[in-house]
């Protein structure tokens, strides 16, 4: 199969679009420097760890350009405000650049809206001075719901609206990723995350809007890149 062809902008290609995820709650810390041992030789833009693994990855970066990436309220969202707050701060404290942050869903979903944008807030003053990605959880809403949460995120200051923790039922997929670049203005960028294991799904998420991917299949997407085969 041809491979996508996509323009890949900011330089060094599909690797500076990524975020090297590893979640998983049984990640070992020998799996953790693995992680950043691989970030660091691929160049990719970011690692994304819990929150217990960011002091260790900053250290083991902090020679490097590789940013690290931490969680908030993950993965349900359920967290109190206050909860997610210190939960945010404290990853910062411990030298994280980027904070994924998961919206309560139930309660939007519930039309708290007001509650929502508190949150949204909330977070974006406690990662001041850092990236805040907030994650919508996609799979979970209505296309309606979809472009609400994206705007409430837009309109408290997110620098991206993310689309899936990856732990509930669907990651991403095309048709949300447009939906959001029609709903969001120029300056909010959209993020990618969950299922994403070829080149082909990268490449066509990217062609559809989103400026950064969330992905444990990070050296298999850019194995593909550099064979010129699309494996999707």
């Amino acid at each position: 199969m041809q491979r996508a062809q996509v323009n890949l902008t900011p330089g060094g290609g599909m690797a500076k679009f990524i975020d090297h995820t590893l979640l998983k709650p049984s990640a070992k810390l020998s799996d953790i420097r693995k992680l950043c041992s691989q970030a660091k030789k691929a160049g990719f833009y970011s690692v994304c760890v819990n929150p217990c693994h960011v002091a260790l990855c900053k250290k083991i970066l902090k020679k490097s350009r590789v940013k690290v990436s931490s969680v908030c309220g993950f993965p349900l969202g359920a967290n109190s405000i206050n909860a997610k707050v210190f939960e945010a701060s404290e990853s910062i404290r411990n030298g994280a650049d980027e904070i994924d942050a998961v919206m309560n869903i139930g309660l939007f979903k519930s039309g708290e809206y007001g509650y929502i944008n508190k949150e949204f807030r909330a977070l974006r003053s406690a990662c001041r001075g850092k990236t805040l990605k907030i994650i919508i959880e996609a799979c979970l809403l209505s296309d309606r719901e979809k472009a609400a949460a994206a705007r409430l995120a837009e309109r408290a200051g997110a620098d991206f609206v993310k689309t899936s923790t990856g732990f509930s039922s669907g990651g991403a997929v095309v048709r949300d990723i447009e939906l959001l670049r029609k709903t969001l203005g120029p300056k909010t960028a959209i993020k990618a995350s969950g299922g994403i294991r070829t080149y082909g799904d990268a490449a066509r998420l990217i062609a559809a809007g989103a400026s950064r991917l969330g992905t444990s299949s990070s050296l298999e997407i850019i194995a593909r890149e550099k064979t010129g085969r699309d494996l999707s």
